[in-house]
């Protein structure tokens, strides 16, 4: 298991690589190129026509990819990782945009060196500059130990994940770190400058087509998305939660495998609601070996610390220890693939954008500016909380600092989509989507030995849910509503017509059990005192469940909480 590093510079590239914990694979000239210790796909080196590569790269289209390359182009054993640098050497940024992946590859390439992230984000990439040297990097804590980078806390993106709950965009906690946003070309070059080519970014071609046909197509895209993601041989693994998008993945995982299909569902135990009778009555619809894990708040609380310290950037989400241990029992039971129902809200529509086109009804100021605050607070999650949770100092340090609304304003104006529905799905896919979604997933199977394969977020079925009208997508008030009508005849109409209610994740009482000396130690020690983020009497005050944060209390003090470990992790100063 391995992730990659590589350094461009005019002197001394493998030297920098092996600063920040690299081993080079191939070193010539202003660059280096190299792997780093960690749980992680890559693998190198890779060569064609003259380019040099490595990368964490799997593709699910290899045959058509080699078929446009021309007979005899590639050796049909190749890695992934030299298909796609060969597609690149010969169709350019065309070669790419052709790929159906997931990718991130670092390419030499004469005196620039040309980094690559794929459509959607299922695996990351960093960049920095220090001095005359440009770094790159799967792995954030590589460019962390950077000695040229004089790096520190980034104190916008603290707002910024205070906002979301994960970093919507190109920001990083770490100052002078960068995320390089899925689908795009970067080319850097030893003089410090850089150029940016977008290879793929989702685009509005609504077709007027009758709803069925639409269904239709959407259907064969499903399935074909799901059978190019199931391994060659064994048994697969599907996360199954019982709502309609994990339940559509394991229908047509059951319909399309000829190998058994294991399920695999979250409890949490006692009176907490959870939907183990809708996972249950999927597995025994489409015939599934299922297997329910109950995680009990110790073992939450237990292995929280280490499980914040996978994340290269930090996720607000309480399921991800949950997620961790479900990911270790899959990989415990054999196997190396796990297929998740992750994407049909960003790409078909879920409940975030009901909020939005209320407000949308009711609002006075036409401004996108507006929009885009409005975006932010349907997100309830600590923003309207600074004034009173950021100390007087941080606040200052913020003064000048963007808005954390700027990260979606593009998104949510005419433009590459014209209506308000696309424009919220646009952003939802481009920013939680890539940020938070994939990258959790990613990083959590990752650490198992498991890939995690999103068949939803697939770039044909995001492409396909573009061409559809938005009033199929959001019928009336029913969400994903093509979706829906896509696999209607795959499951129990119980699934696929009930709401969304989601998981209900008893964040309150493990605050309040387990989790409640840790988190008193860690949010009023000494090290967060030093850092002067947080006022400790509104800390205080929300470790007793006082003041106006109720109901929503425990998910804020979970992002706090989850913060500080990650900064503690990465030891991250003021």
């Amino acid at each position: 298991m391995a992730r990659w590093g590589a350094c461009l510079a005019a002197e001394g590239a493998a030297g920098l690589l092996a600063a920040a914990g690299g081993r080079s694979v191939t070193a010539a000239g202003r660059q280096a190129l190299g792997l780093l210790d960690g749980p992680g796909t890559a693998t190198g080196p890779f060569r064609a026509a003259g380019l040099t590569a490595v990368g964490e790269v799997t593709l699910f289209n290899a045959p058509e990819l080699r078929a446009r390359l021309g007979a005899g182009a590639v050796p049909r054993d190749c890695p992934d990782g030299e298909l796609l640098l060969h597609c690149y050497a010969k169709l350019g940024t065309a070669g790419l945009a052709a790929a159906d992946g997931m990718f991130a590859l670092a390419v030499a390439d004469g005196d620039e060196l040309v980094l690559i992230r794929d459509h959607v984000g299922a695996r990351t990439l960093f960049t920095a500059r220090a001095g005359t040297a440009w770094a790159a990097s799967t792995s954030l804590r590589a460019l962390g130990r950077w000695p040229g980078l004089r790096t520190g806390l980034h104190l916008p993106a603290v707002r910024s994940f205070l906002t979301f709950a994960y970093l919507p965009g190109r920001e990083t906690l770490l100052r002078g770190v960068h995320e390089l946003p899925p689908g795009r070309c970067l080319r850097l070059r030893a003089d410090g400058t850089r150029t940016e080519e977008t290879f793929w970014e989702p685009a509005e071609d609504v077709e007027e087509l009758p709803p069925a046909e639409h269904a239709a197509r959407l259907r064969a895209l499903l399935e074909d998305a799901t059978a190019r993601r199931l391994p060659a041989a064994g048994p697969v693994a599907v996360l199954l939660s019982g709502g309609v998008d994990s339940s559509l993945v394991t229908a047509l995982a059951a319909r399309l495998h000829d190998a058994p299909v294991r399920s695999y569902s979250i409890g949490f135990g006692g009176d907490t609601q959870d939907e183990l009778a809708y996972s249950g009555l999927v597995a025994a619809h489409c015939g599934t070996e299922h297997r329910v894990l109950t995680v009990p708040g110790a073992a939450v609380a237990a292995r929280l610390p280490e499980t914040v310290a996978l994340l290269d950037s930090p996720v607000g989400d309480p399921l991800t220890v949950p997620n961790l241990l479900l990911a270790e029992a899959v990989s415990a039971d054999g196997a190396d693939v796990v297929l998740n129902g992750e994407g049909g809200d960003p790409v078909f529509g879920g409940p975030k954008n009901l909020p939005m086109l209320i407000h949308e009804l009711h609002r006075e100021d036409a401004s996108p500016g507006a929009r885009a605050r409005a975006y932010i607070d349907s997100y309830r999650k600590c923003h309207g909380d600074l004034p009173v949770l950021l100390t007087a100092d941080a606040l200052a340090r913020l003064a000048d600092a963007p808005e954390p609304a700027e990260a979606v304003a593009p998104y949510l104006r005419q433009g590459r989509m014209t209506g308000l529905l696309n424009q919220l799905l646009h952003a939802n896919l481009r920013t939680k989507g890539a940020h938070h979604i994939l990258t959790k997933v990613e990083r959590i199977t990752a650490a198992t030995g498991l890939e995690g394969r999103a068949p939803l977020f697939d770039r044909a079925v995001i492409d396909h849910a573009f061409r559809v009208p938005p009033r199929q997508k959001l019928s009336g008030t029913t969400e994903k509503w093509i979706l829906k009508e896509a696999v209607r005849d795959l499951l129990p109409a119980t699934i696929v017509d009930r709401p969304k209610s989601g998981m209900r994740v008893p964040v309150q009482q493990w605050l309040d059990g387990p989790l409640r000396d840790l988190g008193h130690d860690l949010l009023l020690g000494r090290a967060a005192r030093a850092r002067g983020l947080f006022r400790e009497d509104t800390l205080r005050r929300w470790l007793r469940r006082e003041g106006t944060l109720l109901p929503r209390q425990g998910g804020k003090l979970w992002l706090v909480l989850t913060l500080e470990l990650w900064l503690r992790s990465f030891d991250v100063g003021a």
